[in-house]
Parts: C-alpha cells; sequence; structure tokens
C-alpha cells in the first residue's frame, strides 16, 4: 500500500518545500509514499537528490486523457490507498485517476489563491480539503465543501537556514565590540514613542549595572531614535544601532546573546520566531502573539509593555545567569520547531491522513 504525492507545478514554489516535508515524514513512518511530478521540475530535482521515490510524469498538454490513463494505472501497479494532490493545476487529472483506480481516500491542499480549474474539480469527492488559512476554509464553506471535510493546517516554515547558523562576528566588528560583550538584539517600532522611551531607561538601568551588556537597536533606517516627543535620548555607552540591513539577518543573529522585541503593539512576531529558532533566548512584551509564541520562564520571559524595569531585569537575569539563558534559548527553539516547522506541519498532515484513512477502514501501513 502507498501514498500518492502529486504536484504538477513546474516552477519551484515555496510550498513544495512542505511536499517534500511530507514525503520525508511518511518515510520515517515507514509509510510507502510516491511523489509525482514533472520531469523538468525543480521539485523532481530535489527529490530525487534527496532520494525520495520520485515519478516524473509530465501532466501539461492536450493529451489529458492519456496522462489520466498512465497516472491510474500507476497507482493500481503500486497499491496506492491515499492521493494527495497539493496543487489544483494536477488536481483533475489526479482526481479522475484516482476515481478509475479506486483509490479510497482522496485529499486537496486549496491554495489561498482562487482556480479557474477549481469549478471542475470534484470537490464531493473528496475526503479531505486541507486549508492553510481559516480565511481559506471560509472560502471553501462558501464554495458548498462540507465543514467536516475542511482541515485547517497552517504552511509550515523552514528553519534550517536558521537552526543552522554558526556564530558570527558581523555585528561585533562593525560596531567595534570584544567577545567579552553581551549583545542583545532589539526590535523597536518607531510608532511606540513610549514604548521607546521605556527602552532607553531600561538601557540606563542596564548599564550601571553590568557594563559588558550592549543594546544592539535592529531596523529600517528609516528608524529615528534621536529624539522622543521633543526630548533629547541620553547618550549610552550601552546603545548601539545597527539599522538598514535586513538581508543580513540571519547573520545578525548569529552575532547576538539575546533578542529582545519590546513594545505593547503587536505585529512582530515573526522576528521573534526567527530569534527564537535560532537558538537566542528571548524577552518581549506581554501583548498579542507574544503570549502564543512564549511560556513564561519556560521558553523566554514575557514583561508588562512600556516597563522599563522589568525589560532590564529580564536582560540582566539572562546574562548574569547563563544557565537561565541556555535553558530558554533551547526550549524556544523546541517550542518553535514542534509549532511552526515544516515538520511539524507535515505530522499533522499525515495525522489528517490516518484519521480519514481510519474512518473509511483503510490501513496505510
Amino acid at each position: 500500500m502507498s501514498v500518492f504525492l502529486v504536484d504538477a507545478g513546474r516552477e519551484w514554489r515555496e510550498s513544495q518545500t512542505q511536499v517534500l516535508a511530507v514525503a520525508r515524514e511518511l518515510h520515517k513512518k515507514g509509510l510507502k509514499a510516491h511523489l509525482i511530478v514533472d520531469p523538468g521540475s525543480e521539485i523532481f530535482r530535489r527529490a530525487s537528490a534527496e532520494g525520495l521515490p520520485v515519478v516524473a510524469l509530465a501532466m501539461h498538454g492536450r493529451m489529458g486523457f492519456l496522462v489520466r490513463k498512465r497516472l491510474a494505472g500507476l497507482m493500481r501497479d503500486l497499491g496506492c490507498k491515499l492521493v494527495h494532490v497539493h496543487e489544483t493545476a494536477g488536481a483533475a487529472l489526479a482526481l479522475a485517476a484516482a476515481t478509475a483506480a479506486q483509490v479510497p481516500v482522496r485529499v486537496l491542499s486549496r491554495p489561498a489563491d482562487s482556480s479557474p480549474l477549481e469549478g471542475r474539480l470534484p470537490l464531493p469527492q473528496l475526503d479531505a480539503v486541507i486549508a492553510g488559512t481559516e480565511a481559506v476554509k471560509a472560502i471553501l464553506l462558501r464554495g458548498g465543501v462540507a465543514e467536516d471535510r475542511i482541515e485547517v493546517v497552517p504552511p509550515g516554515v523552514d528553519f534550517s537556514r536558521y537552526t543552522s547558523l554558526q556564530p558570527d562576528d558581523l555585528v561585533r566588528r562593525e560596531l567595534g565590540l570584544g567577545p567579552e560583550d553581551f549583545l542583545v538584539g532589539a526590535i523597536l517600532p518607531l510608532e511606540d514613542e513610549r514604548g521607546l522611551q521605556a527602552f532607553l531607561e531600561a538601557a540606563a538601568i542596564v548599564s550601571g549595572q553590568a557594563p559588558k551588556v550592549k543594546l544592539v537597536v535592529l531596523g529600517e533606517g528609516s528608524l529615528r531614535l534621536d529624539s522622543t516627543e521633543g526630548e533629547q535620548i541620553p547618550a549610552l555607552d550601552a546603545m548601539r544601532y545597527f539599522l538598514g540591513r535586513r538581508k543580513e539577518g540571519t547573520r545578525i543573529l548569529a552575532s547576538l546573546n539575546m533578542f529582545v522585541v519590546f513594545s505593547h503593539l503587536d505585529g512582530l512576531s515573526g522576528h521573534l520566531v526567527e530569534a527564537m529558532a535560532s537558538g537566542l533566548p528571548v524577552a518581549a512584551a506581554d501583548v498579542g502573539s507574544a503570549r502564543d509564541l512564549i511560556t513564561h520562564r519556560e521558553s523566554g520571559l514575557l514583561v508588562p509593555p512600556r516597563n522599563a524595569k522589568a525589560l532590564a531585569d529580564a536582560i540582566l537575569k539572562v546574562h548574569f545567569d547563563r544557565n537561565l539563558a541556555s535553558r530558554l534559548a533551547g526550549r524556544g527553539r523546541e517550542a518553535i520547531l514542534e509549532k511552526y516547522s515544516t515538520e511539524a506541519m507535515a505530522r499533522r498532515i499525515i495525522a489528517v491522513y490516518e484519521w480519514r484513512a481510519r474512518r473509511k477502514g483503510v490501513k496505510l501501513a
């Protein structure tokens, strides 16, 4: 028995990283999986390089009935019990082939964008439609898909570029700081002026107790920190600015010892996720999505927004207690990978396979 993962895309899409992740996880579980992809595609090259079972099948052109016949034959020959189509371009072909081959379990991933083919797809015959967001689920519901057929599985993130980071001296070298300095990267939005002032007050407290701690403000060049509501910002030896260098984000993270997001405004969770995936201990204002990402004193530290002393205390705790820093960093990375990685996404999708198969009395193993 086997699972077919069908993707007709010729050009590489980020979502194909997720297709490969599902294939890898199936292999780890001892389940046979076959990738059915275009022979000239990037996903074919990558899957072949990894040694994943892959079948090259051109699914574009005017000879659709021949493609359906070939695909149905493959499904019968290889004992396909579940087919998962990952994009709508190949869905009409693959789902028709699955019907001809009497594949019992059929799954479709619904892309966020609309497709002119969608109206021709046999949606009622699908056991599950995987939506990446609640918004896509709402579109499917309006389109007549039964709610009990829809599974929301957020797309996973490939964190490999963060988890494989090696120490880097980019920030230290360019700011003239030494290896003995403890670098705390900070993201501060311009709109939160009171938060900026509180951050500066926290920097003054930290500077007085730990001169080796350097707070490095990260962001775009438009971030102005020369004044706040007409007041002059005090010059602090603890403060440094490293602005307008987003393209070197991974190297910057690899240069730091800690990461801070300090604002009462939400919308900065992406920076926090990347820092945690990089293995940095983090502290963040206790607002919005930060509460979902961080369990206080387990995977990071949460502090009241605009509370200078609380932020300073959090930074000093991590600086002086390296065991705490190591524990927060390790558990923070584990939490992010468990919830948001492509591997976590793949495990959720396979759980959908197993649940839908059980409901129909089908064994995938």
